[in-house]
């Protein structure tokens, strides 16, 4: 039989990563001579991406964006992040300790994310964390990225486990929907980067720190998928 698997997502997740994005943006809004923005009012909007963040920080000022400028903001948003990472960038509380849990417990672990693969990969490393996961696809991994059910199903074969003995683990509604799509239990961590609470989607479980995140849960939820 093959071995359990957990598939994360990354920002908003495992790692915090909004003060980065947020400097990153504030970047590009500088190029712009925008004000910079408020992090504790647009922290819910990191996980829609950098092109979703640059549009709703020139709508917030009332200030119109043509199509090349978006363009270019966007470069200068990913050039800046890309250039400093990990930044100020770190896993949340409880996550390396969960993730020494599953390993013991023989999972396998995996990370799906609509980030780009190659700023997933130099994260994860810059935080020393790449040995844990057998596989980590971004958004332009494959030809399809989340909510396409089959991100998170291809992700899971790449890193060697079985669809039907997987679990993920998201903060959006993206990542509930992917899994639900999938046929795949997902736990919705409730301190992620989100306008609505993680209940509302209705995951298969919600927790609000990664001490909650138990083998037993897990398998209680892989058993209850009926697979």
């Amino acid at each position: 039989m093959s071995r359990p698997i957990i598939v994360f997502d990354l920002d908003g997740t495992l790692i915090d990563t909004a003060p980065d994005l947020l400097d990153s943006l504030n970047h590009s809004l500088a190029a712009s001579e925008l004000t910079a923005v408020d992090e504790a009012g647009f922290r819910r909007f990191v996980g829609h991406g950098g092109r979703v963040m640059i549009e709703r920080a020139h709508a917030a000022q009332q200030r119109s964006l043509d199509v090349a400028e978006h363009d270019r903001l966007l470069k200068l948003f990913l050039d800046h992040y890309t250039d400093n990472i990990p930044g100020k960038s770190r896993p949340y509380p409880g996550v390396v300790d969960a993730i020494g849990r599953f390993e013991k417990a023989g999972y396998l672990l995996a990370i799906c994310t609509n980030k780009y693969e190659a700023n997933s990969l130099a994260l994860i490393e810059a935080l020393g964390l790449t040995r844990h996961f057998a596989a980590i696809a971004g958004q332009d991994t494959f030809a399809f990225r989340k909510p396409d059910p089959r991100h998170l199903t291809e992700t899971v074969r790449l890193a060697g486990g079985d669809p039907h003995r997987a679990l993920m683990v998201g903060d959006s509604q993206t990542d509930i929907d992917t899994a639900k799509a999938a046929g795949i239990p997902v736990v919705a961590v409730d301190f992620g980067y989100t306008d609505r609470h993680v209940r509302e989607f209705e995951p298969s479980a919600v927790i609000s720190h990664f001490d909650a995140l138990t083998v037993e849960l897990a398998e209680r939820l892989i058993r209850a998928a009926g697979h």
